[in-house]
C-alpha cells in the first residue's frame, strides 16, 4: 500500500471510534446487569466486523458509489417492502429481517444509502437553478425511503431521514428565501401536530398509539403515575442525578444493577453511564462524540469535489442528530425515541451501519491528496 495513501487516513477519527466502541462494550457489560437474554459476545463481534469494514472501505474508492447509488436506493426500497411482509415484529413494529441466525434492521443501512443518493443528486444538479422543482425532486427522493420506514412503523428513523435531507439541502446552497419558507412550513406542521395531539384523542396516520402516548406524555406528563409511559423516563433522571460528579462506580449503579432502569443497554445507556461514571463520564463521552462529528466536518471541508464533501457532511449530521436526540431523551427534554447513542448503545445493525458511514468518510479523506495532485 502506498505510503501517501495511508498518510491521509484519519487516524484520529479511527482512534476515536475505537475508544467509543471499547467504552460501549464495557458499559453494555455493566448495563446488562445479568440479563442472559442479550449476548455481549455478539456486540463484540459486530464491533470487530465494523472496524474491519472501516479499513476495507478506506481502500474502496468512494467515487464508485456514484453509479451504484440508484441501484442501492431501489434495493433498499425492495428490502423494506419485503420487511413489511415477512419482517420480525418487535415492540409492535416490523423492523427486523431474520436471515438465518442473523437479525438485521434494514432501516439503519437505509440512512447511509439515502446520504449517498442525496449527495449524488445535489452534486449532479449543483449547477441547476435552485428552485422549487430542485427541492421537490430531492424531497421525493427522500420520501421514497421514508414512506416504507413509516409503514414499519418507525417514526424516529423517518425523522432522521428528513433531518438529513434538510441539512444536505441547506449545505447545497439553497436560497435563503426558500429555506425560510421551508422552515415556516415545518414549524407550522409541528405546531399543528402538537395541537392535534392535545385536542384530539384520535390517532394520526402512520403513527402508532404508543408513539402518540410518548409525545402526549412528554407534553403533559401524568405526575401522579408511578408506572407506565413515564416510568423509565423518571428512572433515567434518577440515574443521572444520583451519579453526581464522578458516579457511583462501575457496576455499582443502583438503578442499573437493580434493573429499575429499563432498556438501559440501548436507548437509556447514557443514563446508565451517568449513574456509574457521573457528570465527568458523560462529558467525556460527549466530547468524544463531538470530536467524531468535527473530524467528519473536517473531511467534508477538505474534500476536493462536492459528492465526497456532501457524504461527509451527511455522516456528520447523522452522528450529531442521533447523539443529540438520544441524550435529549435521557435528560427528559425530548420525547422518547428509539435512536441509539452512536457506538455506545447495544445494537449490531446500528454498529455496522455507523461503521460503514465512518468508512465512507475515511475513503473521502484518504483520496484528498491524490485528487490534489491530479488537479
Amino acid at each position: 500500500m502506498r505510503r501517501e495513501f495511508w498518510r491521509n487516513f484519519d487516524f484520529w477519527l479511527f482512534g476515536d471510534v475505537v475508544i467509543l466502541c471499547v467504552f460501549g462494550i464495557v458499559m453494555i457489560r455493566s448495563a446488562l446487569a445479568g440479563n442472559l437474554e442479550v449476548s455481549l459476545d455478539s456486540q463484540i463481534q459486530y464491533v470487530i466486523i465494523g472496524l474491519f469494514l472501516i479499513l476495507g472501505l478506506t481502500l474502496f474508492d468512494y467515487h464508485y458509489l456514484e453509479p451504484l447509488a440508484r441501484p442501492a436506493y431501489w434495493a433498499v426500497i425492495m428490502v423494506l417492502l419485503i420487511l413489511g411482509l415477512v419482517g420480525q415484529a418487535t415492540f409492535g413494529s416490523a423492523r427486523w429481517l431474520q436471515i438465518g441466525p442473523i437479525s438485521l434492521q434494514p432501516s439503519e443501512f437505509a440512512k447511509i444509502v439515502l446520504i449517498i443518493n442525496l449527495a449524488k443528486y445535489f452534486s449532479d444538479h449543483s449547477h441547476e437553478r435552485k428552485g422549487l422543482r430542485w427541492i421537490a425532486m430531492s424531497f421525493l427522493l427522500t420520501f421514497g425511503v421514508v414512506l416504507f420506514i413509516l409503514l414499519q412503523p418507525n417514526m424516529s428513523t423517518s425523522i432522521v431521514m428528513i433531518v438529513l435531507w434538510f441539512a444536505m439541502l441547506w449545505v447545497s446552497e439553497i436560497p435563503m428565501k426558500l429555506l425560510s419558507i421551508l422552515g415556516i412550513i415545518g414549524l407550522v406542521a409541528a405546531i399543528g401536530i402538537v395541537a392535534w395531539l392535545l385536542i384530539s384523542p384520535e390517532t394520526i396516520p402512520f403513527i402508532q398509539e404508543y408513539q402518540l402516548n410518548r409525545v402526549r406524555n412528554f407534553i403533559a406528563p401524568d405526575t401522579e403515575a408511578r408506572y407506565g409511559d413515564n416510568y423509565n423516563v423518571e428512572q433515567a433522571i434518577i440515574s443521572l442525578g444520583s451519579g453526581r460528579w464522578t458516579g457511583q462506580g462501575y457496576g455499582n449503579g443502583t438503578q442499573v444493577q437493580l434493573r429499575f432502569l429499563k432498556v438501559r443497554h440501548t436507548d437509556f445507556i447514557f443514563s446508565a453511564l451517568g449513574q456509574e461514571f457521573g457528570f465527568v463520564g458523560t462529558m467525556v463521552v460527549m466530547i468524544l462524540l463531538m470530536f467524531l462529528v468535527l473530524r467528519c466536518l473536517r473531511a467534508a471541508r477538505r474534500a476536493t469535489e462536492m459528492f465526497g464533501s456532501l457524504i461527509c457532511f451527511g455522516v456528520a449530521t447523522l452522528f450529531f442528530f442521533q447523539m443529540a436526540v438520544n441524550i435529549g431523551v435521557n435528560l427528559q427534554v425530548l420525547p422518547v425515541t428509539g435512536l441509539t447513542l452512536p457506538f455506545i448503545s447495544y445494537g449490531g445493525s446500528s454498529t455496522l451501519a455507523l461503521a460503514i458511514a465512518i468508512g465512507l468518510v475515511e475513503s473521502v479523506a484518504a483520496r484528498q491528496e491524490k485528487h490534489d495532485e491530479i488537479t
